[in-house]
Parts: structure tokens; sequence; C-alpha cells
């Protein structure tokens, strides 16, 4: 499936509402005059075929359109968010663009030019293939971000066969695989994408009521601070048929107050990867935190507990970093898993493991007992080091509620004695006033302000 086959896909859902923005809808008639629109722009300012284009903006219906056209056009795409992004990440994140196109709050845009842009082998490998391209780059939280190199053909693979049209929330940005994803999977299958203001918990419910959104595509961290935040009380969100969730462990505490509140709503845990896209994956019917992997295009193994994939949607390659795949094609995705017959259960990323003295501990498995407390809002559990064991176990904990300290770390620890083996009792404990997250509603453990704490 190419570009013009995307587009043949679009004419075919007719007069149906493709995009809600602002309250204001766009039918795909609207976004294919758009698409048109931005291909003769593309025209008149000679960006041809192949040429790298990057477009900084939020969700809306122009950064949506120009993508389409882009696609259309055989170029490389390289989306970024104005939201998350510093000014100078954009402009890192753009050096091998030959143009750039800026978004504003009001969908307005400007125009410019590059002169220096970079150049790859891997981007003159799509330009023969003549395939439009997508760069997509990681969080960069542990160094530098790195550039993964995608064919859109490929990508689009996963939406030949059309299925389901849903009235589906755009949660996730464009700037990441997931909100891509999100974005090609509604308009391939005639469904409608509804936009909203900000990522909070109240902007989220209110969009569900007024648009009678139908999936809630999330990371857990967010959906558990919807639940603490009780906004799903405050509105009618009696439209939602799945939630669907990834990028991060679920919390089995959250999973259940999920299962409380939304009893006739399907769990989908969701599985991928900037290097690979998302793959296909089936939800275990009586347990949510059990995912099968595979088929379609997608293999798995595992090799000492942590999870290798092989699958048609993979990266051609990085722009500025080795090859990660072995000489089979195989990815190391530093997932450790489990695996109980069919399925597998994602225990968190190896590069997080803390070794306690030689016993393994993982940071979701802290993080969910400590949820379990009744005045917890929020933590974040790492590996500290230590002189004598190695690490120990340290936890940064948001409550609910203000309460002493002293107090606080206390009843912490004499809770977690009890559900916890003694090494993965959190040995430093730190109470928290800001939010544990980040702007992509991630639990960030090896974040810029733990640099403070580790040096306490």
């Amino acid at each position: 499936m190419d570009g013009s086959d995307l587009l043949v896909r679009l004419v075919e859902s007719g007069t149906g509402t493709a995009i809600i923005w602002r309250g204001r809808e766009y039918s795909y008639a609207d976004v294919i005059s758009r698409v048109n629109q931005w291909r003769e722009v593309l025209s008149e300012r000679s960006i041809e075929p192949g040429m790298c284009v990057a477009l900084s903006g939020d969700f809306s219906p122009g950064t949506a359109t120009l993508l389409l056209a882009l696609i259309a056009n055989g170029n490389i795409a390289i989306p970024l968010t104005r939201s998350v992004l510093s000014a100078e990440e954009r402009e890192q994140r753009s050096v091998y663009a030959a143009a750039l196109f800026e978004f504003d709050a009001d969908d307005r845009w400007e125009y410019r030019t590059r002169d220096s842009a970079e150049d790859h082998i891997l981007l003159d490998t799509l330009r023969e293939r003549r395939e439009a391209g997508l760069v997509l780059f990681s969080s960069g939280s542990t160094g530098k971000a790195k550039a993964s190199l995608h064919s859109f053909p490929q990508l689009l693979t996963r939406f030949e066969k059309r299925g389901h049209a849903f009235r589906m929330l755009t949660f996730l940005l464009l700037d990441h695989m997931g909100g891509v994803n999100t974005l090609l999977s509604i308009l391939c299958n005639g469904g409608t994408a509804v936009t909203i203001p900000e990522r909070s918990a109240e902007a989220v419910c209110q969009a569900i009521e007024d648009f009678r959104v139908e999936i809630l595509p999330a990371t857990p961290t967010f959906l558990n601070m919807m639940l603490i935040s009780e906004a799903h009380r405050r509105f009618d969100l009696s439209s939602i048929q799945y939630i669907s969730y990834g990028t991060e462990p679920m919390p089995e505490t959250t999973l259940n107050a999920l299962r409380e509140v939304f009893p006739g709503v399907k769990l989908r845990q969701l599985y991928g990867l900037t290097e690979l896209g998302i793959l296909p994956t089936k939800t275990h019917s009586d347990n949510a935190l059990k995912v099968k992997l595979g088929g379609d295009g997608c293999e798995v193994k595992i090799v000492d507990g942590i999870l290798w994939i092989r699958a048609e949607t993979a990266m051609l390659g990085y722009l500025n970093a080795p090859s990660p795949f072995d000489n089979e094609g195989w990815f190391n995705t530093g997932d450790a898993v489990v695996q109980e017959g069919e399925f597998l259960r994602v225990l968190g990323r190896e590069s997080e493991l803390i070794n306690v003295g030689g016993e393994k501990v993982f940071p979701a498995e802290v993080e969910n007992v400590v949820l379990q407390m009744e005045n917890v809002r929020d933590v974040v559990v790492w590996g500290k080091s230590n002189p004598i064991t190695g690490s120990i176990v340290a936890a940064r904990v948001r409550l609910e509620r203000p309460e002493p300290a002293a107090m606080a770390e206390r009843q912490i620890r004499d809770y977690c004695r009890k559900h916890l083996a003694h090494f993965k009792i959190p040995a430093f404990i730190e109470i928290a006033e800001d939010d544990l997250h980040g702007e992509r509603f991630k639990r960030i453990r090896k974040p810029e302000f733990l640099k403070t704490v580790q040096a306490t």
C-alpha cells in the first residue's frame, strides 16, 4: 500500500467526518481538498519526491493533511512536536530536512528552507525505491536521540484490509510511532480522529463526552492520573468501547481500577517500538497484562529472558547510529519478559533492572505495590548506586494529600514489608510535589530531575 492507495482509501470514505479539531468537523472531502492544496504548495516550492521535509506542530488539520500530502508526494517526513521539544531540539532533529513547515497553536504555518541538509545512504535507498519515508526519533532520555528511518509503504501494510471505523482520540503525538499509527489506523478505516486542546484528564474526558469517542489510546501513567483525578465521574464516558495502552508496563493496580470503573470496556495492550512500528497483538481474555505477539509479518523469540523481534514493518536503520539488527534481521527490544503459553508478560526494560546485591528488582513490581496505598498518587522507582550492594531501590512518591514526609516514608516501608521481599523495599524514599512523568505521560526513571536525587 503506497501513497496513491492511501488517497484512494480516503476518497472511498466519502462525506464521513475525518477529523474533529476545536469542535469543528472536517470531512474526508475536506481532507482530500487540503491534501491537494498541500501538493500544490509542495510543487510551488520545488519540493520533489525523495526530499526530506520536517513539519513542526501538534495534531491539527494542517499537520495531519500535510503529512498525508508528503506521503502521496513520495517525500521523507520528519514530524516534530512543539509542545514536547524545545526550539533547539527541533532544530537538531531537522538536520536531514531540506525544508521545514512550522505550525503555531492556531494551525497557521511558516515555511523555510535549510541549505545544509545532511544526507545518508539509507535515504538514497528509499529514493531509489521511490517510496515515501518517515523519520522518528527516540526519546533520548538515556543518551543521544536516535533517528529511525521507516518506509511508509511498509508501515501501511497493516492497513491494507479495511477494518472498523471508530471515533478515536489522538492522545499520542505525531512524532511518536503510536501517534502516526493512530492517524493511519483512523483514516485508512474511515474513522474519525478526535483531537484535544491539551492532554489533561479534564480535556480528555470532555472530548469523549462531547464527540462520543469510542477508543481511548493512552499511557498507563495517564490512565492512572485520570482515575485519581476522578474526572471520569464528572463526564459521560459511556461511548468508550476500547481502552488501549502501551509505551510502559501497566501497573496491576491501575488495571484493576480500570476494570471496576469501565466494566463493559475492552482493555487492549499494544506493543510497539520506534524501530519496529506497532506490532500485531492479542490481549489475553482474562488477564490484560498478558499479550500475544507474532503473526502477520512479525516473529518473536526469547533469549535469556529478553524479547527479540523480526518484523516486516521494521525500520531500514538509524541515520545517526550503527544498525541494531543482527545478521538475520532480529532486533533486541531490551524488554524482559516471562512466557506463559502463547502469551507474554512484559516485566520492564532490562536497562532499568535494579541489581541489589545480586538480586534482581524490576521497578514496575515495586511501583505496583506502592500504588496500592491509599494516599499515593504516583511513584517512580529506580536504582540508586550503593558501595555495598551495588544498588539500592529508590522511590520518588507523590502523595494525594499532604502529610509529614517522615510519616509517609515510614508507612511506605511498612506497607512494602508486607508485600515485597526485603531487598525490594525502597531504601531511599523522597516525597515529591511535582509530576513524575514527562510531556508524553510516561514515567521517567532516568530523567534530568533525578540527578539531584542521585546526588543526595
